[in-house]
């Protein structure tokens, strides 16, 4: 493996485990040459899966592009790379289970927004501004107020579980 640091060709391998999901082999190296550690991924090759585009085009997979909107959605928020990791192969994983070899992008996104909600409401709000392309600002206030709606029946939801646990 290349050392993204300094191009060297010769690392060890310093730790090795499986994801949770076991979709995929999590390696921790170590350059022989700077000493530098770095993350690599092994993930079982795929049928490849083609996503329908807006436009009606259709293009190839690619959980780059995923991760990529993610990062962006999650830049300078207190999301780590773990986790928005993770939430690339939970939509991965949703996408390959579903019987199709096409998918449209709409699934896609709607997969990200739903859980980006759960861990950042900023995050959610960026990337849903950004997929939804919304038109004016009215439309980007109603999404805020569905999630200020979302959030105080969460308070409320979670004041009643905390008096029943204090009982």
């Amino acid at each position: 493996m290349r050392c993204p640091y300094c191009g060297h060709k010769e690392d060890k391998v310093v730790d090795s485990r499986g994801t949770q999901e076991g979709s995929a082999v999590r390696r921790r190296r170590e350059c022989l040459s700077c000493g530098r550690r770095f993350t690599t991924y092994e993930y079982v090759e795929d049928v490849s899966l083609m996503v329908i585009k807006k436009d009606g085009t259709r293009q190839a997979f690619d959980r780059k592009k995923i991760l990529t909107g993610i990062m962006r959605a999650c830049e300078k928020r207190p999301v780590g790379l773990e986790e928005m990791e993770e939430i690339t192969s939970q939509v991965e994983r949703e996408i390959y289970k579903s019987a199709s070899r096409e998918v449209p992008s709409s699934a896609i996104g709607e997969a990200i927004i739903k859980r980006l909600k759960k861990i950042d409401d900023v995050a959610y709000v960026r990337f849903a501004s950004v997929y939804r392309q919304f038109k004016d600002v009215g439309q980007f206030m109603h999404e805020l107020k569905s999630l200020l709606d979302d959030g105080e029946a969460r308070a409320v939801s979670n004041k009643g579980r905390k008096r029943r646990l204090s009982k």
